[in-house]
């Protein structure tokens, strides 16, 4: 049986420092562009929530069948780390959905409640090794479950990092 706690823990650290970013947003500039092509707070959020949402659905599909082999050579991938790193650009293969973007509290809620689902997730699958259970990320490569749930504690750290660049854009 794997320990998730340290998942567990690392998806919460990434939730609550997230949440705290997004506090110092006003209201008033939730669903206002800092610049030209940047998303907004509301669009930053409504990404996160998609993203979530989709992977706790295909994990929670997936782990009602049995495992499937996959070659040791299909399993290698890039450090999930990576996902963190603001340094470079990468476009989400997942088209936003604009009905996401709504006023800032009814959001926030809907995304604690995805991270939420996602614990209980990873946490009632306990018994089963989820790293024998793999999907492809489009950048990454092919991930155990582990690695997904940590690429979403990683992915939510960058967007961390973006909300506290809009932040700052709002001061300057």
């Amino acid at each position: 049986m794997h320990d998730v706690n340290p998942i567990v823990a690392q998806l919460q650290k990434a939730h609550s420092s997230f949440i705290a970013a997004c506090g110092e947003i006003p209201e008033d500039r939730w669903k206002s562009s800092p610049g030209k092509g940047a998303w907004s707070a509301g669009e930053v959020v409504a990404h996160l929530t998609q993203v979530e949402g989709r992977i706790s659905s295909a994990v929670t599909k997936v782990v009602r069948e049995a495992a499937v082999p996959v070659p040791l050579w299909k399993r290698l991938h890039l450090p999930i780390a990576l996902a963190e790193n603001r340094g470079f650009k990468v476009k989400t293969p997942i088209p936003l959905d604009p009905l996401l973007i709504q006023e800032k509290m009814p959001m926030l809620a809907e995304l604690t409640r995805q991270r939420e689902h996602s614990v209980a997730l990873l946490l009632s699958n306990g018994r089963k090794d989820l790293s024998a259970y793999r999907m492809p990320h489009p950048f990454f490569g092919s991930l155990n479950f582990y690695d997904w749930f940590r690429m979403l504690a990683f992915h939510e750290i960058r967007h961390t990092k973006q909300i506290r660049e809009i932040v700052e854009s709002f001061r300057g």
